[in-house]
């Protein structure tokens, strides 16, 4: 079977004792299936390279697996281990750099610390931007503070891909109901209100270069611009921006595929937001490489679409 070429990009690792971090989401997957994730996590030859090669995946972009050192409440100990993971992954992209590149993994406690490390690992490890996930310990990217780091974001002239997170206090609305507390559903929730959180607070306005990715088929935002800005116009709060609400959504904030294989949300996605702000990603290995590929390669799109979306769009926003 002859597969279309592919770049994903919500592709995850786990590094050396990083397990500790994710312990809030792993506790509630089966032992057999959480050893089978270990070992595809810890992977990067021959699973890894087998799947991508099955799906059609030229280039992998690989971040560690959340909420790493975000959930660390040690901001000193977060840049340590932030610093060894990136090395590590710098390490393991050197060992296959035709198939492999870099999101740098960030201890955002501190803005200039977090941008420091940064542009460490764009300027002298090669990587391609950041992966996020979501609030560190309670606090959003939307702050002032954080402003230092979008200057040189912006400057650096790399994408962040803002990665789902638990809510910080978790909703009375999930009491009882763990099923949708996390990634069916309360994750998408997260990081949807995280994004228009930066939004609203102007971050766009203020760096109007930026590009943040968010996965699982924009977790809902596409096909809520018209409700945005007819809300906004009724209850602007005092808040003034530049551009309408929906603008921004498929110019700053560009969204992947990862995790949502279906060909109706694609569609919509593209309806609304352009072509060139639709790329293919899986999420693995929580998603199907094979499956994320399947869906891609059968939806009902003209081949220049597809093409775009599956490479052509990541090599544009990625300069590769």
């Amino acid at each position: 079977m002859t597969r279309i070429r592919k770049i994903a990009f919500e592709e995850h690792f786990m590094g050396a004792g990083f397990q500790n971090y994710s312990a809030s989401f792993l506790k509630h997957i089966d032992p057999v299936q959480i050893a089978e994730l270990g070992s595809r996590l810890s992977d990067f030859d021959d699973m890894r390279l087998a799947e991508m090669d099955a799906a059609g995946i030229d280039l992998a972009i690989l971040s560690q697996s959340g909420p790493g050192v975000q959930a660390e409440p040690d901001a000193e100990v977060a840049l340590r281990r932030a610093r060894e993971n990136n090395d590590f992954l710098a390490s393991q992209v050197q060992r296959h750099p035709t198939r492999y590149a870099g999101f740098a993994t960030l201890p955002m406690h501190d803005p200039e610390t977090a941008a420091d490390e940064l542009e460490r690992c764009v300027n002298d490890l090669g990587f391609k931007g950041s992966l996020v996930n979501g609030h560190t310990n309670g606090v959003y990217l939307d702050e002032p503070k954080y402003d230092a780091f979008w200057e040189r974001m912006q400057a650096l002239d790399v994408p962040l891909y803002l990665h789902p997170t638990d809510a910080f206090i978790m909703p009375h609305a999930y009491n009882d109901h763990p099923e949708i507390s996390r990634a069916a559903w309360g994750w998408g929730v997260e990081t949807g209100t995280h994004t228009l959180r930066l939004l609203f607070a102007g971050v766009f306005d203020r760096f109007p270069d930026l590009k943040i990715v968010i996965g699982h088929m924009g977790e809902g935002l596409p096909y809520q611009r018209w409700r945005f800005d007819s809300r906004f116009a009724a209850y602007p709060h005092g808040i003034t921006l530049q551009r309408k609400p929906s603008e921004y959504i498929g110019s700053n904030i560009v969204i992947t595929t990862s995790g949502v294989c279906s060909p109706g949300a694609l569609m919509g996605a593209i309806e609304e937001m352009g072509a060139e702000a639709v790329m293919f990603s899986v999420d693995y290995p929580y998603e199907s490489s094979a499956d994320a590929a399947d869906f891609i390669e059968a939806a009902p799109l003209d081949e220049a679409t597809r093409h775009l979306i599956c490479h052509g769009n990541a090599e544009r926003l990625f300069k590769l």
